[in-house]
């Protein structure tokens, strides 16, 4: 059933919302929603895991296709033709998507500052290639109008572009992509809803085996004992690096390396004097203003507080597993 329609349209160079009106929801779809370099893959390879009951890799972007992404033009047959359970990929706030009762959403969040710090060693990795691609993305589009950003490449530079201009109407930071003020905020509203399963980057790396079960627990899937520890050891960063032309195959046509440039270190605090204090003061003073103390909290260092109705998923009692 459908709970909400999506309020507003997003448009970048990289997303169109207006993608998900043929969006045809199945009763037990799962949706993975999150902003750029949170740990989007490493949430699709956890939940394919689940759902097919293996490690063995696979193709993530054809298993789990990113809805919203603006050069995928096949990929509504695609997600219509799957007969296994969908795990569907976004990159959009809660307000750009339609949002149903009976499809389950996981949200995963990581410090902002160590996502721009990714996004911005991803981004010096587009090859030639995606780069036109996105120069003409920006330039057929009316609502953009000029070509895709130059990227700088210093992270200091980057991070204060990131932190202090927007590109789409309404925001005032994210540049090149949303506001991941605004990002945040939005889904932050909705965790209390049944359906909707918050994980935090931080946790997935200092306890993946527990997320794991927490994620397993949240989409009901048993899964036996004697496989769960084949599971945990194909999540870890190191094991998707490993099988990274398996699990990401014909990504060198968007990165310089291919694979090994989009599973790069997965390592935080890289913004720790790499940037410029009076940037990190607005950081702090926008995510004040946007966050109440308790999420803010939460999103730079992870572990749901306690109180809140998602703690108390954290600490439910596990599946079968």
């Amino acid at each position: 059933m459908l709970a909400q329609s999506g309020q507003r349209q997003y448009k970048t160079w990289f997303v169109d919302s207006g993608r998900w009106r043929h969006y045809r929801p199945r009763p037990d779809d799962i949706v993975i929603a999150t902003y750029q370099k949170c740990g989007t893959t490493w949430m699709q390879r956890i939940v394919g895991m689940l759902v097919f009951q293996t490690s063995e890799p696979m193709p993530i972007m054809q298993m789990s296709p990113w809805i919203d992404r603006r050069q995928s033009a096949a990929v509504d047959a695609l997600i219509e033709a799957q007969t296994h359970r969908r795990f569907l990929k976004s990159h959009l706030p809660l307000d750009g998507l339609p949002f149903y009762d009976d499809v389950k959403y996981i949200h995963v969040a990581r410090d902002g500052r160590d996502a721009c710090l990714s996004y911005h060693q991803h981004c010096l990795g587009y090859t030639a290639q995606a780069l036109e691609r996105l120069n003409s993305v920006g330039m057929e589009d009316e609502s953009i109008g000029r070509v895709y950003p130059e990227v700088p490449r210093e992270p200091r530079e980057f991070f204060h572009r990131w932190v202090t201009r927007g590109e789409v109407d309404g925001h005032e930071d994210g540049s090149p992509g949303l506001s991941f003020f605004q990002f945040e905020k939005s889904w932050w509203e909705a965790r209390n809803r049944p359906n909707v399963l918050f994980v935090h980057y931080n946790d997935l790396k200092s306890d993946l085996s527990s997320e794991m079960r927490r994620i397993a627990d949240f989409l009901e899937i048993a899964v036996e004992p004697s496989l769960w520890p084949k599971l945990v050891a194909a999540a870890e960063f190191e094991s998707m690096r490993r099988d990274a032309d398996a699990l990401m195959p014909n990504v060198e046509v968007t990165f310089k390396e291919g694979g090994r440039t989009f599973f790069h270190k997965g390592v935080n605090d890289r913004w720790r004097g790499a940037v410029n204090e009076d940037d990190l003061a607005i950081y702090e003073a926008k995510a004040a203003a946007a966050f109440s103390p308790q999420f803010a909290r939460w999103l730079a260092q992870g572990r749901i507080p306690a109180g809140d109705p998602q703690s108390a998923a954290s600490s439910a009692p596990h599946a079968a597993i």
